[in-house]
């Protein structure tokens, strides 16, 4: 028997997400489902790292 056709796809696994590295903490970050429409935009991997750079970021 097979799968119904109304099934949900599969998910890529993890390993094929696209990834990036977090300009504070330096650390990889994955592609989130809640980033779907701004992964472009999105920098840093928390809203802690994102924080932290308004604190480290040089007075003008």
């Amino acid at each position: 028997m097979s799968k119904p056709s109304n099934a949900e796809p599969r998910r890529p696994s993890k390993g094929d997400l696209p990834t990036k590295t977090c300009p504070v903490c330096e650390r990889p970050f994955s592609w989130r489902e809640k980033w779907e429409r701004d992964w472009e935009q999105v920098r840093y991997c928390s809203e802690a790292c994102r924080r932290a750079s308004k604190r480290t970021a040089p007075a003008e």
